[in-house]
């Protein structure tokens, strides 16, 4: 998979790959929470678009993957104990992840997640962060695997869920070099 930045003339079709995905996650036993034009809405792709911050994988010319890599996060980051201590703007946040289904089980997810670690390292930052909406299985199996330790659970806002519990994910970047075991 090649992994790159989109492109502003793709927001069209960033926008019909997420929508694919969300109808490919309508019937799916677990599913993230998200709704078409509300998470993610058309001006949060088309911002991350324009800063750089939206990746695309793709197969053969395909979009497979996507997601978006910043430092920005939900306010309620601020009440979490996380591992590491990071100011805001050091710690990169993983956002809107996904994988179309039909490319599910073939370590795309982990290839993304990979991509992510080594940008984070490339930006100097300190440590990775993410949430993952309580009960979503196939993210809280993939972040462990990828190297990124539990930190707790704790409700946060979001558009498309409300208020409701979210697990969050942290993987500590200052001491780890790229052939690690703590990061792949």
């Amino acid at each position: 998979m090649v992994i790159r930045r989109a492109r502003n003339e793709e927001f069209d079709a960033v926008r019909a790959f997420y929508h694919a995905v969300i109808d490919d996650m309508a019937h799916a036993q677990y599913r993230p929470g998200w709704e078409k034009d509300i998470y993610p809405a058309p001006d949060y792709l088309q911002a991350a678009i324009a800063r750089g911050e939206l990746f695309l994988g793709e197969e053969a010319g395909q979009t497979v993957a996507a997601m978006v890599l910043n430092t920005a996060c939900n306010d309620s980051y601020a009440d979490a104990r996380w591992l590491t201590e990071a100011a805001p703007g050091e710690a990169l946040v993983i956002h809107t992840l996904c994988v179309r289904a039909d490319r599910t089980g073939r370590g795309l997810g982990r290839e993304m997640v990979r991509f992510a670690i080594e940008e984070a390292r490339r930006r100097g930052m300190k440590a990775m962060r993410l949430d993952v909406l309580k009960g979503n299985v196939p993210a809280e199996r993939l972040y462990p695997a990828c190297g990124f330790r539990y930190v707790g659970t704790i409700p946060m806002f979001y558009e498309d869920t409300g208020w409701t519990d979210y697990e969050l994910y942290e993987l500590a970047l200052k001491n780890t070099c790229a052939g690690s075991g703590d990061s792949l």
